[in-house]
Formats: C-alpha cells, structure tokens, sequence
C-alpha cells in the first residue's frame, strides 16, 4: 500500500528540484533523507522519493528566507500541520491510508465518518449517541441549507449537555449528532432512515433507484481534502476549545464562499447559459474570448485531474448514460477539456450529479457541506489532542512607529 503511494522522480528531476548534484543527491540517499528505489524495468537505474525531496527543499527555503516560506505556506504552499487524516498523493486521495474513491465504491458514509474519526470503520463508536435532531422551523424554511445549518446549530449545541466533552470517542459521538442534524435540515424532516444516504434518496428522489449509490459516493468524496480553507478554519476553532457545534458553524461559513464550495454555485449558472447555446464548444470559446472563467475546470492539487470528479462521472455515465443531463455534462467536460487543457473538478461534478437527479438549484453545495462536515469533526478530534491554540504571527507591512516626541 505505501509504495503505491509514493511519487518518484528521475536523478535529474531530483537534483533540480533540490539545486544540487548528483553526488549530493546520492550522499543524501545514504543518509537516509532520501528514499530511492529502482526503476522498474530498468534495474541499474534509480528513483527518488518526491516527497522527500520536497521537504529538503522546503527546509533549504526555510533556512534562506524564513518569512517567504511562512508566506507561500498560506496559499498552496509547505504544509503547517501535521494531520493523519487525509493524504493528496500525485493524483489519488487517501482517507487514512485508504483510497477515498474505492471507499466511495464500497462503504457507508457511516463507516468513512468512523475511519476518519476514529481510524477504524467499527461503527459502534456511534451506539449509544443519542440522535435527537431539529428539522427548524418557518422561520428559517426559505433560507439556503448553510444559512439554516447555522440557524439551527447553535440553538441545538445550546441544549446539548455533552457539546465540550472533548475527548475523542465524546467528539465523534457528538460529530455523529450533528451529521444527523444537518441531514435533517437538509431533507427539513426530523424523520431519519437508518443511514445519511438513505435518508437522502427516500427524501429527495425516491423514485430513482440507483440514486443513493450516487448520493452516498458524493458525500463521501466530500469527506475531506486535506487543509482547505474551511478545514484549516474548523481547526483554528477547535484550538480554541471552542465545541464542535461552533466548529462546523466556522466550517459552514468558509465553505460557501464563491472560491470554496460556493463555486458549484457559478458552475450551475454557467451550466444554464450553455444549455441555451447551441454550440456548447462555441459558447466556452466565447466566454474564455471574453475574458470569462470557466468554472469547474483544473484544480491546482492534481496535474491529471480531479479523480472525485473522474469516479462521479464514471459512474453518473453508468448508471444514467442516456440522461440529457448527463450527456450535457459530459458534452461540457469534453470541450472544456480541449479548450483549456483541464479536467472537471468536483464541483462540476456534483451540479452535473444533481442535474441528472433533477434535485433543487443548490443541492450540488448541500451534498458538499455534508459530507465535509465530517471532515471538520475529524480535525477538531486532532487539534482538541494537541491542545495548542493555533496562532500565526502577522508580518507588519503598515506604517512604521512615530518617532516623534510626545509632550
């Protein structure tokens, strides 16, 4: 399994990456920074370990000009906490050492919340948790999923007497509530079937057998994905002992922003202007001639694509091939593909998921912020075990001191 997980470079890709030489390459080898391995098929020659030769690039930047690498740290840069969650390898994503699109092929949404809280699929962490939920009220029916998940969280959180029980197996109970009561305020029933993605189909499209297979691999995919923005801010909450309710509120509010979750927003709107064109390839050109996104293509973490969007599709073409929706998205992911040499992303999935379902405008960003719900809890169990408050310094570019004297 690791070796599978593992991303190799040539010598001179290596020795470039790192500035030095061959020579130098092969000292580190001995000294067991970095690890290599033959080429398959080519025995007398070796391969070097990608990661290794990141973080020794990493650590060389670091010792020439701390304050750059502290700045590129916070957009796509070095990594800043250690986590044992989710690893982005090349083109895979893993859950726990596990790969996130077999999981979604294989398992219950149940059971990937238990892997990632836990690191064990046992489902009996969740036995004895109480699953007393809040569907909401008029007050509050007319608003989007996130705006009424923020409405009915803390009101809920208030009432529930074990919310700062911090302890891992508390938190994962307590994490189990709340995707209990997101899905309630998703499907607005407090009436649950036996799992999230049951509850989902029967509510949404009940008619539609196959469905829950895609609703469940979704949610699943949307699990986690490393320090994204509304992971990294669960995480500064959690350091700051704050409760999983508050938690998932901070993780709601970052994801629906329009460069985050919101994005499946923008792919929905561009998805109803193509549908009126009738030369979808045309209309792209013409908004790329325009100096307009196209939204939904190229994620900066994958060269080759994003392999949720890769599963989604794949199995949306499977199980509703003939679907004008889906022909239409895949129609859109083929001359977007060629215009711009991207690949869908998981946004662009889920509007086209949703489209094929035929499920109300915004489900794509539901289906997203209930499934990364669960990651937010897996990174408040991590942050609440190392009980540091996460808190960066900020490097003063403003306007220097008065040195004037004062009277």
């Amino acid at each position: 399994m690791l070796a599978a997980m593992v991303t190799w470079l040539s010598s001179d890709d290596a020795s470039k990456r790192l500035g030095i030489s061959r020579t130098t390459l092969y000292a580190y080898v001995s000294r067991g920074l970095v690890r290599s391995a033959a080429t398959p098929g080519h025995p007398h020659q070796r391969r070097y370990a990608a990661e290794d030769v990141e973080r020794l690039r990493s650590r060389s930047e670091h010792r020439r000009d701390p304050g750059k690498t502290a700045e590129r740290a916070l957009h796509w840069g070095v990594p800043v906490l250690e986590s044992a969650i989710t690893l982005i390898d090349g083109d895979r994503l893993y859950y726990r050492g596990h790969d996130a699109c077999e999981l979604a092929r294989t398992r219950s949404v149940e059971e990937v919340a238990a892997l990632i809280w836990t690191g064990s699929f046992d489902v009996d962490v969740f036995a004895t948790t109480p699953l007393h939920v809040v569907a909401g009220g008029k007050s509050v029916e007319d608003l989007p999923f996130v705006s009424r998940a923020q409405s009915m969280l803390p009101l809920v959180g208030a009432r529930d007497p074990l919310a700062y029980d911090l302890r891992p197996r508390a938190v994962a109970q307590c994490g189990w509530r709340i995707v209990n009561l997101l899905t309630s305020v998703a499907v607005e029933s407090a009436e649950l079937e036996d799992s999230i993605e049951d509850t989902l189909h029967n509510r949404w499209v009940p008619k539609t057998p196959h469905a829950v297979e895609l609703l469940r691999a979704a949610l699943i995919l949307c699990a986690d994905h490393e320090l994204n923005v509304s992971s990294f801010t669960a995480r500064c909450v959690a350091s700051a002992g704050s409760s999983p309710y508050a938690v998932v509120v901070a993780g709601l509010t970052a994801i629906e922003g329009a460069k985050h979750g919101g994005m499946s927003e923008k792919v929905e709107s561009m998805f109803d202007d193509l549908r009126r064109a009738r030369d979808v390839r045309k209309a792209l050109a013409d908004r790329l001639r325009r100096h307009e996104p196209i939204h939904g293509f190229g994620h900066r973490l994958y060269t080759n694509g994003d392999p949720r969007a890769k599963l989604l599709m794949t199995m949306l073409a499977k199980r509703f091939g003939k679907s004008p929706e889906v022909v239409f998205a895949r129609n859109v992911a083929k001359a977007g593909e060629e215009l711009t040499g991207d690949k869908p992303t998981i946004d662009f999935a889920l509007v086209a998921l949703a489209r094929a379902l035929k499920l109300d405008r915004g489900a794509p960003l539901t289906l997203f912020a209930l499934g990364r719900s669960i990651g937010w809890i897996g990174h408040a169990i991590e942050q609440y075990a190392k009980d540091d408050m996460i808190r960066p310094r900020a490097k003063y570019v403003g306007r220097p001191p008065s040195t004037e004297s004062q009277s």
